[in-house]
């Protein structure tokens, strides 16, 4: 059986270490804590799992804290996560199964980043990402901000997800450290720029965003799945300062990329037609996006909503308006699955059962 080492960089996570730790105490050989800095009880908390807490004083640039704690590491392989992280149970049987069975030539083995869960445990935001490697090929941490490995050989794509169970946002934090990069004349890739974009789209800043976006999906480099949502979340920008026309020209565009339509796409372009009364056209968009089938092996983002819960709602309205109350109430009820105590979907059950209960009556 393999051995693994957990390395993780932390700093101030007083009120989440003890949880992230608790739930991969007994899958590990070995625990690898690099504080950057912290002026809470986090220290306190990680010797009481490890005497292998180290310090490194913060550069700006997370990869290189994260590759910090990577060369404290002794085991077969590298395990990391976030303080904010955990497994749950059923995800720990799976990496129990998977130590107890992981073939020592796999480099790197992939898990699911659920980086989003609501109020009802759907996960709102999911991607792949590399989780487990092999100690001895020396994988690097590459990027400023949104950190990624670079990583070759034989790669596992497992169905284990790591829960992400954040309870505060740095805003501004990430984006700050952009613009210390163009302040220092530091070049951007495609990939920056897509990232650049969503920071500042998170913080209003939707001009800018455009641009940024705009600059991924025009250079030649860069990965196709950036480019897709570059277009999606442009879109956004576009809706939020009320140019629908070039909204609906972003979303169309992602199809030239993604060749058949994302959810997420499919979805926004429903609401564009469905804002404009074209009920027919929304309904179509809503529903082909019902019915598209995510790729599990998929690395890019994925938000389930779209495809889920999120469209048969916005069914339910649009059926409504088309005095098809039978089918609005049966999307109602489809969405109602995922969200049982979602007031708007209550509010709709019970007006809908009153418009169909006379017509009940009238057919017996």
């Amino acid at each position: 059986m393999v051995t693994i080492s957990l390395c993780m960089i932390v700093k101030n996570e007083e009120d989440v270490l003890e949880r992230c730790l608790d739930s991969v105490k007994d899958l590990v050989d070995e625990m690898n804590i690099v504080d950057t800095g912290s002026t809470d009880r986090t220290v306190e908390i990680a010797k009481k799992y490890t005497d292998r807490v180290f310090f490194f004083e913060w550069t700006g640039k997370f990869k290189d804290a994260r590759n910090e704690s990577f060369k404290h590491a002794t085991k077969d392989y590298i395990f990391y996560l976030d303080a904010d992280d955990v497994l749950q149970e059923e995800d720990r049987q799976k990496f129990k199964l998977l130590k107890e069975t992981l073939d020592p030539e796999v480099d790197s083995v992939s898990m699911y980043y659920n980086a989003g869960v609501d109020e009802y445990g759907n996960v709102t935001l999911r991607y792949r990402r590399n989780r487990l490697l092999k100690r001895s090929r020396h994988f690097q941490w590459q990027g400023d901000v949104h950190n990624y490995i670079e990583v070759s050989g034989h790669i596992v794509n497992s169905d284990i997800s790591i829960t992400h169970l954040k309870n505060r946002h740095a805003v501004g934090r990430n984006l700050s450290i952009y613009k210390r990069k163009i302040k220092n004349g530091d070049s951007f890739t495609a990939r920056d720029y897509f990232y650049y974009g969503n920071e500042l789209r998170e913080n209003g800043l939707y001009l800018e965003a455009i641009k940024s976006y705009t600059k991924a999906i025009e250079m030649e480099e860069g990965w196709v799945e950036d480019k897709i949502y570059a277009c999606i979340f442009r879109a956004d920008c576009h809706r939020f300062l009320g140019d629908t026309e070039k909204e609906l020209s972003s979303l169309l565009l992602s199809l030239h990329f993604s060749k058949t339509p994302r959810p997420e796409a499919a979805c926004r372009i429903g609401y564009h037609f469905q804002q404009k009364r074209e009920y027919k056209p929304a309904i179509f968009w809503y529903e082909l996006s019902t019915e598209l089938k995510d790729d599990p092996d998929k690395w890019s983002f994925t938000y389930p909503a779209y495809s889920t819960w999120y469209p048969h709602l916005q069914l339910c309205v649009c059926y409504y308006h088309i005095k098809d109350f039978e089918k609005s109430y049966e999307h109602n009820e489809k969405a109602r699955e995922y969200r049982p105590n979602d007031e708007r979907i209550l509010f709709n059950k019970k007006m809908l059962e009153n418009r169909l209960e006379p017509v009940s009556r009238s057919r017996s």
